[in-house]
């Protein structure tokens, strides 16, 4: 969330890309705002004037540019527009902000859909030693990143899809694995994003297997 009474200052930004990587998903890349670490968001608009939407940011702290993660809505007015952007058109991005940071303290990644954006910004910034990934999709195509995660954290990579089954996928809500664990070690810090209903059954369900509250950090994606 944008922190109380902090106005946001939005820059006048280039886009460098913007890429299709699943039906209604792009991957939007422009000129970086400033520094940041990865966990952190950023707000983006395409209009002046018209209040930006909040997006995690899903590139690297060391990337010379920054990108975000986002789908399309079908009616709204913000993403349809987003969608069609291409190199050399304006965006409007604010500063980093937020405290859901990474860490190189042994964690569960825990995202549904989109959610993993900031997940791929602590990959891409070297924050992935002890880390487990644990990622819910309702269709095999919702994997973002896939094709980076399944070499690199191998079993330590989840993909729960709740509406198709593939080779290797768990086959199930995210939710629902998480309550088949028999243990989930108790020192690991717990990093939850995505939807609030999705943060919030995951939360308890941490809570009620013996995870400590100040262990769990959550992020949702509205």
């Amino acid at each position: 969330m944008i922190p109380d009474n902090e106005q946001v200052v939005l820059h006048k930004k280039k886009v460098i890309s913007n890429r299709k990587i699943a039906p209604g998903v792009f991957y939007l890349t422009f000129e970086k705002t400033g520094s940041f670490k990865a966990g952190q968001t950023v707000a983006v608009g395409v209009v002046p004037g018209i209040e930006p939407r909040l997006y995690s940011i899903a590139s690297g702290e060391k990337e010379r540019e920054m990108s975000i993660l986002f789908i399309v809505v079908p009616g709204g007015f913000l993403t349809p527009r987003m969608a069609e952007l291409v190199k050399g058109d304006t965006v409007f991005v604010s500063g980093a902000f937020g405290t859901f940071y990474g860490t190189k303290e042994p964690a569960y990644w825990i995202a549904s859909g989109t959610g993993i954006a900031p997940y791929h910004s602590m990959y891409l910034s070297g924050l992935t030693q002890n880390k487990i990934l644990i990622h819910g999709g309702r269709k095999l195509d919702s994997f973002y990143f896939n094709n980076q995660f399944q070499p690199f954290f191998k079993e330590h990579y989840i993909r729960c899809c709740s509406q198709e089954s593939g080779d290797g996928v768990y086959e199930g809500r995210l939710t629902h694995y998480l309550r088949e664990q028999q243990h989930l070690p108790p020192d690991y810090k717990y990093y939850l994003c995505g939807s609030s209903e999705m943060v919030v059954e995951a939360r308890d369900i941490l809570i009620e297997k013996g995870i400590a509250f100040d262990n769990i950090f959550a992020e949702i994606y509205f």
